[in-house]
């Protein structure tokens, strides 16, 4: 039986649910998820939920908050003057916003709190401070070519 193990590259199919059973994320069926266990591809707690797991088994991972999103950063939420985000823009409570940062990158901000002057933006994952469970498929194993010895030349 073929197990997972680190630097193998792994195919799961996976459903991912937060504490109310609401699922959040999962697998396309005609579409696992594939990745390489302990190269950071996925989050720290679905890595090790996966090592270990052999080829056709299956199992139920409860990930807490710090190996998933983490705890939210009070840091990541901001005040902005409500005319500053113009007047045909349509706010709602939860809603989401893309911001363009000055180097043009995009940042997806949630919308946390909408008073009459200013918008409370959150800049944290919307899965931060939440622990998650997992369903996980393991689907097949991969292991990585062992790497040949080279005598040394005397």
């Amino acid at each position: 039986m073929i197990c997972a193990k680190k630097l193998d590259t792994v195919k799961v199919r996976y459903t991912g649910k937060i504490a109310d059973g609401t699922v959040f994320d999962q697998s396309p069926d005609d579409r696992p998820l594939h990745f390489i266990i302990g190269k950071q591809e996925v989050i720290p707690g679905f890595d090790e939920a996966v090592e270990g797991m052999c080829q056709g088994e299956s199992k139920t991972v409860m990930i807490p908050c710090d190996k998933a999103y983490g705890p939210s950063n009070p840091e990541l939420l901001e005040q902005v003057e409500r005319s500053l985000l113009g007047d045909d823009l349509e706010l709602h409570l939860g809603g989401q916003l893309q911001i363009t940062n000055n180097d043009g990158s995009v940042l997806c901000v949630m919308i946390r709190e909408i008073a009459d002057d200013h918008v409370t933006l959150d800049a944290n994952h919307p899965l931060a401070d939440r622990d998650l469970t997992f369903e996980i498929e393991c689907l097949e194993v991969l292991t990585p070519p062992s790497t040949p010895q080279i005598p040394p030349i005397n």
